[in-house]
């Protein structure tokens, strides 16, 4: 059985100078959740470039290993045993070069959708921030000086 959480579809709506204090509490948590968002998209950002070269070492290593191992193989087809234990060898550090690039490779769009998920999260906080300010707005314009 799967179950999850429902969250309401709609946002709260402060019309009334008595929904002051909400407003300013929820108007208090946006804000402070945009700054939290903004900090770890720049951080997701800024780890954003290692990850890009590390997927592109370890992709150059997978294609070198690759190389060395077709080389000993062509070696070991008309060699000693010893050439055969070589290309063995080679052909287990060429996979294990493989699956370090493909790991990489990973590592790389998970972050791509990290960075993502977080722009769509601070762009939602932001649009609700701007619809708490115009309640503000709204609410100070209807109170009579």
């Amino acid at each position: 059985m799967v179950t999850c959480a429902v969250l309401p579809a709609f946002s709260q709506k402060y019309t009334t100078p008595a929904d002051t204090v909400s407003l300013n509490k929820e108007y208090a948590k946006v804000t402070a959740d945009i700054a939290e968002l903004t900090k770890k998209l720049t951080d997701a950002r800024d780890d954003l470039p290692g990850y890009e070269k590390k997927a592109e070492r370890a992709n150059d290593d997978a294609q070198s290993s690759a190389a060395e191992t077709s080389d000993k193989a062509a070696q070991a087809a008309g060699g000693s045993v010893k050439d055969a234990k070589k290309a063995k060898r080679e052909a287990r550090r060429s996979v294990r070069d493989a699956k370090d690039s493909r790991n990489a490779r990973e590592n790389l769009d998970d972050q791509k959708k990290k960075i993502e998920r977080l722009t769509n999260d601070l762009e939602k906080k932001q649009n609700r921030l701007k619809e708490l300010d115009d309640m503000r707005a709204s609410i100070n314009n209807s109170v009579p000086k």
